[in-house]
């Protein structure tokens, strides 16, 4: 009776052994250990877009609450600050209209982020890169007179935004 219970015990512990690493919950990277609260500043805006400041800012701090990884709080409160700055936005011609080589029919968007994270208590840099959102738009006017690249351009630009807040929130979380 007491050796099926002996080998029964030894069976589980055996199984269970291989999960002593793992436990639930968010991994962060190394650098990021300590870190449970961020605040996230404005973004500095070096390109000629006007008013996208703001949108930078709350696209990243909306991502970082779908992650879950960190909380968003008030400067004062938080571990950690994320600064950025939007250093271009690029427009390049991706299909042109047929029968027309000199006239483009749709855009790829692409925007570039440098952010830092430092630590607010000692000002000490935990992260500094540059990261990128992309994202495709059609030009509205079938023909050059009609067409409003730039209107169509302003309505792409959100969801590059978007693209670019998920890699740097990816970046600071997974750590890659």
């Amino acid at each position: 009776m007491i050796l099926p219970r002996v080998v029964l015990l030894f069976a589980a512990a055996f199984s269970l052994g291989g999960c002593a690493g793992y436990h639930l919950g968010p991994i962060k990277p190394k650098l990021f250990e300590n870190v449970n609260t961020v605040a996230v500043n404005t973004f500095k805006n070096d390109t000629l877009e006007p008013r996208i400041e703001v949108s930078f800012a709350n696209a990243v701090i909306k991502q970082i609450q779908q992650d879950g990884t960190y909380r968003v709080v008030r400067e004062e409160q938080a571990d950690a600050l994320i600064e950025g700055t939007i250093i271009e936005i690029e427009r390049r011609p991706v299909r042109s209209v047929r029968g027309n080589v000199l006239a483009t029919r749709e855009f790829e968007l692409i925007i570039r982020a440098r952010y830092r994270v430092t630590e607010r208590a000692t000002g000490r840099e935990l992260d500094s890169r540059t990261v990128q959102g992309r994202t495709n738009f059609f030009v509205s006017g079938t023909d050059s007179i009609c067409a409003d690249t730039q209107q169509d351009e302003r309505q792409a630009i959100p969801q590059a935004t978007e693209e670019l807040a998920v890699r740097l929130v990816s970046q600071i979380s997974e750590g890659w």
